[in-house]
């Protein structure tokens, strides 16, 4: 979702994006994008598309809530993230290249759980919490910064719930009001650090063009909001009057999702100063105008 929003992106000012992918079959033809493989499983990548390069954008990873967790998906979560990387470093090692930066995914959950839910919320500076996200996070990052040893820019976003009508979490959330019914996730009252897919695209490409970014950024927006709002924000945008608030219970949700479960009841208010203290401005810093311009587009 977020690499084919940022292709365009790029595309739209500018750049020539090569994509990195494990099959080159039925790629569309679009000016200026173009396709190279790489297969992080056998470590084989294109090194012509390596050499090409002035910057790496690395979004690799299984999704963290597409399947049941069990310790074999927990595994690839952590390896199809850690491993490329990894595999990404070991080439600029190995090979010659004109990269200048990287810049990686993360995530919030690095933080784990915000047990106060009206802090001023977690900063950068903020050591990872020890659950299975955050141990995630800490390897997906780790497994990237060796690129700095080798004279490279490395950049981390810790990107938030990203809001998008492509896919993702407002996807989910969009299903039940179809029916009428704005689902409220536990007792609601767990905060949600959320970023417009736009903004998300447009802080990437802030980081690719400015040289005084370094370290680690939160992706978010200055307007966190709880579940409960948020989705009775959503019902009122998309359905007017016509919808029926209906909170879900822990032990329905835990029914559903097992131990993902734990990570959409948990809180987490996170910051945003450090990438607007860098000189970043949000075009949707508010979640209503943020999802009526989503909900617009539909």
């Amino acid at each position: 979702m977020v690499g084919n929003a940022l292709t365009h992106a790029l595309v739209e000012k500018g750049y020539k994006v090569i994509v990195l992918t494990r099959s080159l079959a039925a790629k569309p033809s679009i000016p200026n994008i173009s396709y190279a493989l790489w297969d992080v499983k056998k470590r084989s990548i294109d090194l012509e598309a390596i050499r090409s390069a002035d910057h790496i954008v690395h979004l690799a990873g299984a999704g963290v809530m597409e399947k049941k967790w069990t310790a074999a998906y927990q595994q690839e979560i952590v390896d199809s993230r850690v491993n490329s990387a990894a595999l990404l470093v070991a080439t600029l090692k190995d090979h010659p290249n004109k990269v200048s930066s990287i810049i990686s995914a993360s995530a919030i959950g690095w933080y784990g759980e915000d047990k106060e839910m009206d802090g001023a919320g977690f900063k950068e500076t903020d050591a990872p919490a020890t659950d299975f996200l955050a141990e995630t996070c800490r390897l997906w990052e780790a497994s990237i910064e060796p690129a700095a040893v080798l004279g490279k820019r490395v950049v981390k976003l810790r990107i938030g719930m990203v809001l998008s009508n492509d896919g993702g979490a407002l996807a989910e959330f969009k299903k039940p009001l179809r029916f009428g019914i704005a689902s409220i996730l536990g007792n609601g009252k767990q905060v949600i650090s959320w970023i417009h897919i736009d903004d998300l695209c447009r802080m990437y490409i802030y980081a690719i063009e400015n040289k005084n970014l370094e370290g680690s950024y939160n992706a978010v927006a200055p307007d966190p909001v709880t579940n409960k709002t948020f989705m009775l924000r959503l019902a009122r945008i998309a359905k007017g009057k016509f919808f029926i608030a209906l909170p879900v219970p822990h032990f329905v949700l835990k029914l559903m999702m097992g131990k993902r479960s734990i990570e959409v009841l948990k809180s987490a208010r996170v910051s945003c100063e450090k990438i607007k203290a860098a000189g970043f401005d949000f075009e949707h810093p508010l979640l209503n105008s943020a999802i009526e311009e989503l909900v617009a587009k539909r």
